[in-house]
């Protein structure tokens, strides 16, 4: 659930769901990384894959990724990585969500890559809120419970107790593919 402890987190720090303003989108900045393929693992579809700070990042390819063959040790990725996150105040008596979907696409190019994306919908319940200590706390789908320190006291104090929160966030990775020179 680490997506949605990032939501939550984000959410109550910017979100300020003010009065009347039931939905709020909150747009992440898109990471970009730049890997080198380290090793290969051809059975598992395992990835070894070294950082510009030199750690390192292991990663399985999707069966999806139909051109996992063709990947080198010494080819360049460009990683991108985008969030997307949508809450809304889920009104009195709405039917809880919890979903998930993804998808993976491959790439068409010249050079190996595709975009993997995963949707995640929960409705998660405010059961305390601390505003001296101005923290949170929710419980969501399979009694998963979350607490978190806000920072925007503003957005906090249009929160209550008993407050149903729909979450809904998307992640996307576009991977490309350059080979080695």
């Amino acid at each position: 659930m680490t997506h949605a402890v990032r939501a939550l987190a984000l959410l109550l720090m910017t979100a300020g769901l003010a009065a009347g303003q039931a939905t709020k989108t909150i747009t992440y900045e898109t990471k970009v990384e730049t890997l080198t393929v380290q090793a290969i693992e051809s059975k598992s579809r395992t990835l070894t894959l070294k950082r510009t700070d030199g750690t390192f990042l292991t990663t399985v390819a999707p069966a999806g990724m139909k051109r996992f063959d063709e990947v080198k040790v010494g080819d360049k990725v460009t990683a991108r990585y985008y969030e997307n996150l949508v809450v809304r105040v889920k009104p009195a008596g709405e039917k809880a969500i919890d979903t998930a979907s993804a998808a993976t696409v491959s790439s068409e190019g010249q050079h190996p890559g595709g975009t993997a994306a995963v949707q995640r919908a929960i409705t998660a319940t405010v059961t305390a809120i601390d505003r001296k200590a101005s923290t949170i706390t929710v419980v969501g789908p399979n009694d998963w419970k979350y607490s978190s320190r806000v920072e925007d006291k503003k957005a906090l104090e249009k929160v209550k107790v008993g407050d149903r929160l729909d979450m809904i966030w998307t992640d996307a990775l576009l991977i490309a593919l350059d080979s080695a020179k």
